[in-house]
């Protein structure tokens, strides 16, 4: 929803259907930005695509696993052109990003083994577009941790609710101060720095579901990467996939 001249934007969701966007419509969340894990574009498209509604704009977005499992980046790509697989270089990642038409974020930073830390940003800090400085899903010492890395790095901040769970829609959003109404509007604010606040909601009930969500880690990095790695075989975003035609050989991990 757009009001005047400000857009809510949840800048990372990983779940979609048709209550998650409804929700988001309550909520005055006129944006939401579906990145879920291991998914192609084409298929991350079609679901923005077909759950974007006159109240509510789905921009696809990947995020990419970059490195190995025991020691991956995460980069997250705003409508980006082109595939790009998980389990790449870091570095060829931001490569394979440098000549599209997408914004590149960085989601959750310095979270365990799986985020961009202060010394990686300031290395790759003109391929960055934004550095998350708040998320529903970590806990208080997490994104304290998050805001310190966007000041020392001076980068634009967003935040986002990182909903797994349909319930944290609307806890986390970032105010742009200007309407937002497709995805490459998105895309300009983000690669321009456009003005913008970082909001999130308190209290008891925000506090539970915060909780909620964090808890939902256990299960991803439990049986959900059992499932992923072990039971499940090739994984569509895996560069040695054939929709990839090996086109990321030179810099695949795996």
């Amino acid at each position: 929803m757009t009001e005047g001249d400000e857009t809510r934007v949840d800048l990372h969701v990983k779940t979609m259907d048709e209550a998650v966007v409804a929700r988001a419509k309550e909520c005055g969340i006129g944006v939401l930005v579906y990145a879920p894990h291991y998914t192609r574009l084409p298929t991350i498209r079609a679901r923005a695509a077909q759950f974007s509604t006159d109240d509510v704009l789905v921009v696809p977005a990947r995020e990419v696993f970059t490195g190995a499992w025991h020691d991956r980046r995460h980069v997250l790509a705003v409508n980006p052109d082109d595939p790009i697989p998980d389990f790449v270089t870091l570095r060829g990642a931001l490569a394979a990003l440098k000549d599209q038409e997408t914004a590149v974020l960085v989601p959750h930073p310095g979270f365990a083994n799986v985020s961009l830390d202060v010394a990686d940003v300031a290395q790759h800090r003109r391929a960055i577009h934004g550095i998350e400085t708040h998320s529903a899903k970590l806990l208080d010492y997490q994104n304290r941790r998050a805001r310190r890395i966007g000041r020392d790095t001076g980068l634009p901040t967003f935040g986002s609710s990182y909903a797994h769970l349909r319930t944290s829609i609307g806890e986390v959003w970032t105010a742009f101060d200007r309407r937002i109404e497709s995805a490459a509007d998105l895309v300009t604010a983000l690669r321009e720095g456009a003005p913008r606040q970082v909001v999130r909601r308190r209290g008891a009930g925000a506090w539970a579901r915060g909780l909620a969500e964090f808890a939902h880690l256990g299960y991803e990095n439990t049986w959900g990467k059992i499932d992923r790695v072990l039971l499940s075989g090739m994984e569509p975003t895996h560069p040695g996939h054939v929709a990839y035609d090996g086109m990321f050989d030179d810099v695949r991990v795996y």
